[in-house]
């Protein structure tokens, strides 16, 4: 009995600690999102107030008319779909060739990929420009797209994922006339979704909240990013924290939708993560 009292006051504190660290985490959301409906003198009201007393849509129109916040989330949304998609088909074909064709070399361009991960952004940052603008790219979607591409990781966990699929699956395909082509779209990529559809939320999440490289390769305000659109608000003086914080929860709606029309191939992902060397 004192074992199930213990048992009990153990799981009891268990739940009580994930309620506390969710309501932390949760707590900025919840203020950013309550802030954007407040009038200007409740966001600095003390003490400060969590429900608006007035709320108002006023800071969400106004957003959309000091700046083309429009275009932002469209250039934002076609530049994380475009480098998702293309990402995942260019990533899962790279993993499973690593996984399953034999050549020379494999492992060395393995090891080779890998090790780019160990490489920080603010190293090639200065070549990437000098490319880009050789290129002619600056100022462009080819530059926001092409150099998000490739990523280390995406390359890996595909790898790791194709290693564990049992081989008889395609020498069963291969007699039945399939190419190796064949395999990998009819066979590899149908069991690969789960990890396709969380790589998909990692990619697109990276991309749209990129703020660094699409400040620097863009200049005008046709091409800017909804990250980079929502800096505007802060100015020499002083930062528009109305807008701000309107323009953050607009913002975040998108990946809020892609995040829980995807969640139960991420809860399968995780179930599958089981890595084979």
């Amino acid at each position: 009995m004192r074992n199930r009292a213990l048992h009990i006051a153990g799981n009891t504190l268990y739940y009580f600690a994930l309620i506390v660290i969710a309501l932390i985490f949760i707590f900025p959301f919840v203020w950013m999102v309550s802030s954007a409906f407040k009038p200007v003198d409740e966001i600095f009201r003390y003490p400060p107030v969590l429900i608006s007393q007035n709320p108002s849509l006023e800071h969400f129109i106004e957003v959309f008319q000091v700046v083309p916040f429009a275009r932002y989330m469209w250039n934002s949304f076609f530049v994380s779909t475009t480098v998702t998609l293309v990402a995942l088909l260019l990533h899962a074909m790279a993993g499973y060739a690593l996984a399953r064709l034999r050549f020379p070399g494999r492992k060395v361009i393995f090891i080779g990929i890998l090790s780019t991960l160990m490489i920080p952004f603010y190293t090639i940052m200065i070549p990437l420009v000098l490319l880009v603008k050789a290129l002619g790219w600056i100022d462009t979607y080819w530059a926001l797209i092409v150099p998000a591409i490739p990523h280390a990781f995406g390359i890996f966990w595909l790898r790791q994922f194709f290693l564990g699929v049992p081989r008889e699956l395609e020498d069963a395909a291969r007699i039945d006339g399939a190419s190796r082509i064949g395999v990998f779209f009819h066979i590899a990529l149908p069991l690969a979704r789960p990890i396709l559809a969380a790589l998909a939320v990692f990619f697109f999440l990276a991309n749209w909240d990129a703020f660094l490289w699409p400040l620097i390769a863009t200049s005008s305000q046709k091409m800017r990013v909804v990250q980079v659109g929502i800096q505007s608000f802060a100015g020499e003086q002083g930062s528009a924290w109305n807008l701000i914080m309107a323009a953050s929860t607009v913002a975040i709606l998108p990946t809020l939708i892609l995040f829980f029309s995807l969640q139960r191939f991420i809860v399968r992902s995780v179930k599958m993560s089981g890595l084979k060397g």
